[in-house]
């Protein structure tokens, strides 16, 4: 359970019945927006449930307003999304520090991630010490992040 701004949420492990939420928010979102919403199957989303990664969900007052998902092969953050009226308070940082605390459990010593240039996801990830790489032809950045980075920033 966590507190921000007077908001309590929870966040746990994604099961095979929150993908239609988890498309839903991602068709959603403001930035970041698929060009073709039939990019992103149900069966990806179970893939990096029950496959080749792992994914969390983060709840309030019951209902989804927020996931992120891991891929194991190599090593990246597949999705981060909050529901754009639920951004700022928190929950995407902790939602995203499950996924690299668990990536860099199974012995990865770097991550990345990509995301689209000038948004306040660009910022974000910047602000917590990721590492930002060159700018693509369609508009993307990549990001790295080391592990001692990660676990001098969440110690304690």
């Amino acid at each position: 359970m966590f507190n921000m701004s007077g908001t309590s949420y929870a966040c746990r492990e994604a099961r095979q019945q929150d993908i239609a939420r988890m498309s839903e928010i991602r068709l959603l979102v403001t930035e970041n927006k698929l060009t073709d919403p039939g990019k992103i199957t149900p069966q990806m989303y179970l893939e990096h449930i029950a496959g080749k990664g792992k994914s969390w969900v983060c709840e309030l007052n019951g209902q989804i307003v927020g996931f992120s998902s891991a891929a194991s092969e190599d090593g990246s953050i597949w999705a981060l999304f909050i529901l754009p009226q639920f951004e700022g308070l928190g929950m995407g940082k902790a939602l995203l520090s499950l996924a690299c605390d668990w990536l860099f459990s199974r012995t990865h010593e770097e991550i990345s991630l990509y995301t689209q240039v000038n948004t306040r996801a660009d910022g974000f990830y910047q602000a917590l010490g990721w590492s930002r790489g060159a700018e693509d032809d369609l508009g993307d950045v990549s990001f790295t992040l080391q592990s001692h980075i990660f676990y001098d920033k969440t110690r304690v």
